[in-house]
């Protein structure tokens, strides 16, 4: 799967991305606004078996490229008449100049699109994470829910979750 708009892809990750996917999964920078500020501690190995066993029919992770250059990623998975997505933009250049809610409304409109029984897409972020929540509220996600202390990240800090809901009528291409 390819989904390509200008100078901006998201592309199936295949296999060959597990080095750069764990490179990105490793570094405690990118991971930190998930609540992972030591990295996750796979190996090239576990995420390439990840990849080789991943079902698309539920589930589809995507590489962010911008001009051809890997810079992020992101995903769906697909359960009932929901999907659940998530994004990250590893890439700090690429940080702050639109390309994450670009790739959202590719993403987003691909789901709709592909699969008629989706009646809406979630996520969820932690409440602190302000740059990805306002891009979320600009697409048309609502806020259905705060669940404050929900768990601990690797540093003993807790974390307080939000949780977004879109429906087809509320996206904003």
């Amino acid at each position: 799967m390819e989904l390509i708009n200008n100078d901006l892809a998201l592309r199936e990750a295949m296999p060959s991305d597990a080095r750069r996917l764990t490179e990105w999964w490793n570094d405690g920078d990118v991971m930190e606004h998930a609540g992972f500020p030591k990295g996750l501690g796979v190996t090239e190995e576990e995420t390439r078996k990840m990849l080789e066993n991943t079902d698309p029919a539920k589930m589809m992770r995507l590489i962010i490229e911008v001009d051809e250059k890997s810079v992020g990623e992101c995903s769906y998975r697909l359960e009932g008449h929901q999907a659940e997505i998530g994004i990250k933009l590893c890439e700090t250049e690429y940080q702050n100049r639109g390309f994450g809610r670009r790739a959202l409304r590719m993403m987003i409109s691909h789901i709709f699109d592909r699969y008629d029984a989706i009646e809406k897409i979630v996520l969820d972020t932690d409440i602190n994470n302000k740059r990805s929540r306002h891009v979320y509220e600009l697409l048309g996600f609502s806020l259905v829910s705060t669940r404050p202390d929900a768990w601990q990240d690797q540093l003993g800090a807790w974390r307080t979750d939000v949780d977004y809901e879109l429906t087809r009528e509320n996206f904003q291409l």
